[in-house]
């Protein structure tokens, strides 16, 4: 018997032997590729280079561009500094004037507590104009100016436009990554940098108002979404996370800070990621990682802006907060057992019950008067509510508040950007449906999707970003402000979709294409379509804009120049000016002198100041309008024609009519009690100059535009 098994176990050992020896063979008989992995790795950095290089390359010739046109609009150079400063009109005189006082001050000290304390803006007001007008990209703009030496080099006007205008240069690059980033392809980039200069009527306002706080911050937001685009991506490596979650960290917590709405639009985000953690489980852990993200910059924000309320009681700290307890009942219950299967199927009611009702409990707590007119705003818009306050009335007859136009639309579609952004959309909306369908059978999704199986719809960067688009879509149909932030994103997902062969190849497995190979041809068409559109976009539109750039226009504006000139040679430095919000925030910027208002629309008491100093062009009497000014402490009014006269808006949005409506004086709806006024309108009474208005405004200055009027101190009631 030993003799059998140790002949069994010599026979035993050759056979593995041999199965070794035949293992080895075959390895050696493959092969081994000495190239093939050098010139992949150049392949890839070739590409990573070109494709960087024009991301940069495009964002620099769009930063030139904007700085070319300007100069060409305004004649930049050859102005004044007092001409320069008048094409910054509205709330952009504000926030350039104090970007002035900063470069004033004495340190950056100094500058801070009197920004923080200020009283020489508004009459009889105390205001933290850092906290209130989110100056933070004044403070950065002022340090950096000081800081770099530029005082010697360039004046301080072309650095604080060089930074915004750099900035927008940035919002290019990112959305070009985004797209990339997708795609696999940089002639997406491309592609969605021709869309966005070419709608830059619809894609961005830095022709029109350049230091406006979109126009700081949402450069940060394109550089968030580019990061979590390559954040959720299921084929990162580690180093690619950890990059994406810097990025995406750092630029949650700058855009937070530089725009007071902020926390809204990173609402709508956190809800793309939520509705994305529902269709897709595999990206659940990152998802998680994001909403800890907007934790931390909500509080650090919340902290470093003065302890604002606002960002205690925001709905996204609510929504999260609710995600996150959602998240802790689904984890302390075992998976497969009934209660979990009960918790999975309610956790988007669980959610939003949730999140209402901590917005509730911590406005109950937290002392705020954030948004207050907002919510009353939404109201009216929506018909929930009618009103004839003025403020509200005035709000509603904003173009940016209305409803998109038809020439909107006809402009996207003239550029070929809707038509290829709703087929994109269909066809990613789709395929997201028929993954979720595969989900409620019981299939189980692929861990890496390829190109071969033409599902578009399980990647999670998609699906997000298909959400979040459809999202601000929606909003962007009843609020056309709000295009300004959605197109962008359309033009990305637009050039996205076009150059991507998975897109192409998910079509094809849907008709079936049999006659050409479908890989073959998604790859041919994911080149040629954005070709086709490049080249025609270039011969419809690069004529256009090359003209613009050599047309010299000029901004011609003497009557406010002249106004400007006369107050600073001859008012006295105490004087406090009254008139419209927007005329108010030219003087304090090109004067310093205090006014009594300011074309700011998230203060309530500013409010009611504009409304009341409005009254100057109501049928109101010469005393009461008397009382108002001094109630303020005005010692001048400034009447202007243009609105006094105003012919140019529809019938019902002339301020004056506002003002009649509010004041009882026309009908507003069938029902309505028409209301005399036995005085006058008392923009055109006072230019007569007869009693009683002589005796409480006496004329200093006028000209085609402009009426200034003294306030009397002593009052002679003579008949």
């Amino acid at each position: 018997l030993r003799e059998k098994e140790k002949t069994l176990r010599q026979r035993k050992k050759p056979k593995s032997s041999e199965k070794e020896s035949a293992k080895e063979e075959r390895i050696n008989d493959i092969p081994i590729p000495e190239r093939a992995p050098k010139y992949v790795l150049f392949q890839r950095f070739a590409k990573i280079f070109i494709g960087c290089l024009a991301a940069v390359t495009s964002g620099m010739m769009y930063a030139l561009y904007l700085s070319a046109y300007h100069e060409r609009k305004f004649w930049f150079s050859n102005r004044q500094e007092l001409e320069r400063e008048i094409t910054f009109q509205g709330d952009s005189a504000i926030y350039y004037s104090y970007y002035k006082d900063m470069l004033k001050a004495p340190s950056f000290e100094r500058g801070v507590y009197e920004l923080t304390h200020n009283n020489k803006t508004v009459s009889l007001k105390t205001i933290n104009a850092v906290q209130q007008m989110s100056l933070y990209p004044e403070l950065i703009a002022s340090v950096l100016y000081q800081a770099t030496g530029s005082n010697e080099i360039i004046e301080p006007v072309y650095f604080y436009i060089g930074i915004v205008f750099g900035l927008q240069g940035i919002y290019v690059t990112a959305l070009f990554v985004t797209s990339w980033l997708m795609s696999g392809t940089w002639l997406a980039g491309m592609l969605t940098v021709a869309w966005f200069i070419i709608n830059r009527v619809d894609t961005t306002r830095i022709e029109y108002s350049i230091p406006l706080r979109e126009n700081w911050a949402l450069p940060y937001f394109a550089c968030q979404v580019a990061a979590l685009t390559g954040y959720l991506k299921s084929n990162l490596n580690t180093y690619g996370e950890r990059f994406c979650y810097l990025l995406m960290s750092a630029s949650t917590y700058t855009f937070m800070m530089m725009w007071e709405y902020s926390h809204y639009l990173l609402f709508l985000q956190a809800i793309s990621l939520f509705l994305l953690d529902i269709f897709s489980l595999k990206q659940s852990d990152k998802v998680y990682e994001v909403y800890k993200i907007y934790v931390f910059s909500l509080f650090l924000g919340y902290l470093l802006q003065f302890e604002n309320p606002a960002l205690l009681v925001s709905p996204l700290l609510s929504l999260v907060a609710a995600l996150m307890l959602a998240k802790c009942l689904q984890l302390n219950v075992k998976k497969g057992s009934f209660v979990a299967k009960i918790i999975k199927m309610i956790n988007f009611y669980l959610v939003c019950t949730l999140t209402i009702t901590l917005n509730i409990i911590m406005k109950m707590f937290v002392p705020h008067k954030e948004n207050g007119h907002m919510l009353k705003f939404l109201e009216v818009k929506f018909g929930l509510n009618m009103t004839k306050n003025f403020t509200m009335n005035w709000l509603l007859c904003q173009e940016s508040l209305q409803a998109p136009s038809q020439d909107f639309f006809l402009r996207l579609t003239q550029s070929s950007l809707l038509p290829f952004y709703i087929l994109v959309l269909i066809i990613c909306l789709l395929s997201m449906l028929q993954v979720i369908f595969r989900r409620i059978n019981g299939k189980s999704l692929k861990e890496t999707v390829t190109l071969e199986d033409g599902r578009i719809g399980e990647r999670p960067e998609i699906i997000y970003h298909v959400i979040h688009t459809i999202l601000l879509g929606s909003l962007a149909m009843v609020i056309e402000g709000l295009k300004y932030i959605w197109i962008p994103y359309v033009c990305m997902l637009a050039a996205f979709g076009v150059c991507s062969p998975e897109l192409w190849m998910t079509l094809f497995k849907w008709l079936r294409l049999r006659t050409v190979h479908p890989i073959l041809l998604a790859l041919i068409l994911s080149m040629a379509v954005p070709t086709i559109i490049g080249l025609s976009l270039w011969k419809e539109f690069f004529p256009r804009l090359m003209t613009e750039l050599m047309e010299l226009q000029e901004f011609y504006d003497p009557d406010t120049v002249e106004l400007m000139t006369w107050i600073k040679r001859q008012a006295p430095v105490a004087a406090v000016f009254a008139g419209s919000p927007q005329l108010m925030g030219a003087i304090k910027l090109c004067t310093g002198w205090m006014v009594t208002s300011l074309p700011l629309y998230n203060d309530d008491d500013l409010l009611k100041r504009n409304e009341n100093i409005y009254q100057i062009y109501s049928k109101r009497s010469a005393e009461d309008i008397y009382k108002i000014l001094t109630s303020y402490k005005a010692n001048y009014l400034i009447v202007e024609d243009a609105i006094c006269n105003e012919v140019g808006t529809m019938r019902g949005c002339r301020v004056k009519d506002l003002l009649d409506i509010a004041n009882g004086h026309m009908v507003c709806e069938e029902g309505d009690k028409l209301t005399y006024s036995k005085y006058g309108r008392f923009c055109h009474e006072v230019k007569i100059n007869y009693s009683p208005y002589v005796n409480y405004f006496t004329r200093v200055y006028w000209n085609r535009s402009y009426f200034v009027y003294k306030i009397n101190t002593v009052i002679s009631f003579q008949s």
